[in-house]
């Protein structure tokens, strides 16, 4: 299964902006947005004084920074862009549902895990049953009334021991629900695009699509 290996922190220093991919780590000094923010590279420092981006350039970040917030490579999310395109609607609102219905961001946005790469992690290891059945496919989308839990074998493990006491403080979009206690999550309904709560401008990217 492809996926991106190397510094996340290069990723934001990239796009110019903190895409929160490290979890706790980007809210700390440690972040290394906070210390060069600049685009990685020994010619990083001149981007900062280059002129203006084309509109070109300017799909083209919105684009790549949608994929690294989402974690998602260029073939997928093509593949996402192209059924968002067939739905009714606004394109660039159902491409943007469709990344948040993946189970990995799911188990994010739940508050199981503290970024988007490590609710994969957990995901890939199987740590999460959907609907009673144990999964380990991050890129599975969700749909309302789906039930995540963590799984009964993954709840004496060091990281999910204290979690519920971590899950009392996390406050869930409107279109999930909680369960703290019982370390269990309910889709309630699909997100609309005022739910999503992403710096990302998606009618960019179905211009940068449609050249």
């Amino acid at each position: 299964m492809a996926r991106y290996i190397e510094a996340k922190c290069k990723l934001c220093r990239r796009e110019g902006e903190k895409l929160f991919l490290k979890g706790d780590r980007c809210y700390s000094p440690k972040c290394a947005f906070e210390r060069r923010a600049y685009a990685p590279g020994m010619h990083g420092r001149k981007r900062i004084f280059r002129r203006k981006a084309s509109d070109y350039g300017m799909q083209l970040r919105e684009k790549q920074k949608a994929r690294r917030i989402y974690g998602v490579l260029e073939r997928q999310f093509r593949r996402y862009f192209e059924a968002a395109l067939k739905h009714k609607g606004m394109t660039g609102a159902n491409l943007l549902q469709t990344l948040e219905r993946r189970l990995d961001n799911v188990v994010y946005r739940l508050g199981f895990a503290s970024s988007r790469d490590q609710a994969r992690q957990l995901v890939l290891h199987g740590h999460f049953e959907l609907n009673n059945k144990k999964v380990r496919v991050p890129s599975l989308l969700v749909k309302p009334n789906d039930v995540i839990t963590v799984a009964e074998s993954s709840r004496k493990k060091p990281y999910f021991k204290d979690l519920s006491k971590v899950l009392e403080h996390v406050t869930t979009p409107e279109w999930l629900s909680l369960d703290p206690a019982e370390m269990k999550g309910r889709v309630l309904a699909l997100p609309s695009r005022e739910q999503i709560d992403v710096p990302i401008q998606e009618q960019l990217i179905v211009e940068y699509y449609s050249r």
